[in-house]
C-alpha cells in the first residue's frame, strides 16, 4: 500500500486538515461500508435467531484476535469493553483497593483514569510525570499511568516504571496504541480506546489483563459468565473474555474489524516522521512542550487564547484542540498526515 492510497481510504482528508486522532481518528470508506453492510443485513433478517448470533459471537472473537495481536499477547488475555474509561474502572473495581492502599499517578492523566482512581476507596498521589519511581512508598499498591500523555504527547515509560518498582500498573494506552508500537511485555492492565488512532467505530475499546484469574469481576456483564444460578452467582469464562463489559453491535464489530484490518505495515514510521516534522515547523514559532521522538501528539502554546485559535483554525478546514486549563493546543499526525496538511496548519495560525 502506497501513502497516497492509504490517505485516499479517509475521505475526510479531501476537505480537512484533520490532526485530531488523539480524539477521534478519521473513518475509512472501508470502515463504514462493512458496518452498513451489517446494518442493512440485520434490517433484512433481523437481530435473532441462531444464525445472527452465532455471526455477532464469530465477530468478537475475530476482533479479539486482532486486537491482541496489535497488543502482541495472547487473545485470551483481551477483553472487549467500549473505552478506556470502561476498561479502568473494571480493573479498579477488580482490585478493591480498601483507604490503606495507595495508588501512584502523575499529574497529567485524563479523567478517564483520574475518575476510576478518585472512586476507588485507596488514597491517589498525584507525582510530576517524570518523578513517578520517586512518589512509589511502602503503601503503593498500583501504579496507574498513560503511556502517552494526552496534555504532552511525552511518553511515560510504563515498562521502565515496572521494571524499577516491580508493582502492579495500571496502563491508559489511549494515546499509545495505534500511532506508536506496543508490546505490554511485563505490564499487568492495559486499556485501549479503538476509535481514537486505531480509526475504529465509536464506543469500542479493549482491555489487556495480564493475569485474569487473578482479578475479581466486579463488574460483570451477561457476557461474563458459562452458567449462573437464580441467586446470582456465576461461573466465570476462561481467560480475559470474563471481563467483557457488554454486547457490541454486529456493525461495530465489523466495522472494528475491517478498521484493524486497514493500517498499513510502515504506520508507525510515518507517523513518526511526520510528527517530527510537525515538531520542529512549530517549534520555530511557538513553544513546544513535546519532547522530539515521543509519539503522534505535538503540542505547543499559542500566541492567542487556544479556544479561539482553535475554532480559526476549524475555520479554515484544520482539525485540532485545546487542552483545558493547559493552555495548549495538541496536533495529533497520524500515518495518514501529509506534509500538505501540516503546511495547512501553519499557514492558518500566520493568519
Amino acid at each position: 500500500m502506497t501513502f497516497e492510497e492509504a490517505r485516499a481510504a479517509f475521505p475526510v482528508l479531501e476537505r480537512f486538515a484533520f490532526l485530531n486522532a488523539g480524539s477521534n481518528g478519521p473513518l475509512a470508506r472501508a470502515t463504514v461500508e462493512a458496518m452498513l453492510a451489517e446494518e442493512l443485513l440485520d434490517v433484512a433478517r433481523g437481530r435473532g435467531g441462531a444464525p445472527y448470533f452465532e455471526s455477532v459471537l464469530a465477530l468478537r472473537e475475530e476482533a479479539r484476535a486482532r486486537l491482541a495481536r496489535v497488543l502482541g499477547v495472547e487473545p485470551e488475555r483481551v477483553a472487549l469493553t467500549r473505552s478506556t474509561t470502561e476498561s479502568c474502572n473494571i480493573v479498579l473495581s477488580g482490585l478493591g483497593l480498601g483507604p490503606d492502599a495507595e495508588i501512584v499517578t502523575s499529574d497529567e492523566e485524563h479523567f478517564g483514569l483520574l475518575g476510576a482512581l478518585h472512586a476507588s476507596a485507596a488514597r491517589v498521589r498525584v507525582a510530576p510525570a517524570d518523578r513517578i519511581v520517586e512518589a512509589v512508598s511502602e503503601r503503593t499498591r498500583l501504579i496507574a499511568i498513560s503511556h502517552v500523555s494526552w496534555v504532552t504527547g511525552k511518553s511515560l515509560e510504563p515498562a521502565r516504571v515496572k521494571a524499577e518498582t516491580g508493582l502492579p500498573v495500571l496502563v491508559d494506552g489511549a494515546q499509545a496504541v495505534g500511532a506508536i508500537p506496543v508490546e505490554v511485555g511485563e505490564l499487568d492492565f492495559y486499556a485501549i480506546s479503538c476509535q481514537k488512532w486505531l480509526c475504529g467505530p465509536d464506543v469500542t475499546g479493549a482491555l489487556f489483563v495480564a493475569e485474569p484469574d487473578k482479578l475479581r469481576v466486579a463488574l460483570p456483564s451477561y457476557l461474563s459468565q458459562v452458567e449462573y444460578a437464580p441467586d446470582g452467582s456465576f461461573v466465570p469464562k476462561e481467560g480475559a473474555a470474563r471481563f467483557d463489559s457488554g454486547w457490541l453491535g454486529a456493525a461495530s464489530l465489523a466495522g472494528l474489524v475491517a478498521a484493524l484490518g486497514g493500517a498499513p505495515d510502515w504506520r508507525f514510521e510515518r507517523g513518526a516522521e511526520i510528527a517530527g516534522r510537525c515538531r520542529e515547523a512549530l517549534a520555530e514559532r511557538f513553544e513546544v512542550v513535546t519532547k522530539p521522538g515521543q509519539s503522534g501528539l505535538v503540542s505547543f502554546r499559542p500566541a492567542g487564547d487556544p479556544e479561539e485559535t482553535v475554532a480559526r483554525l476549524y475555520a479554515r478546514d484544520v482539525v485540532v484542540r485545546a487542552i483545558p486549563g493547559k493552555d495548549l493546543i495538541r496536533v495529533s499526525c497520524g500515518y495518514w498526515t501529509s506534509e500538505e496538511d501540516v503546511e495547512r496548519l501553519l499557514a492558518g495560525l500566520a493568519s
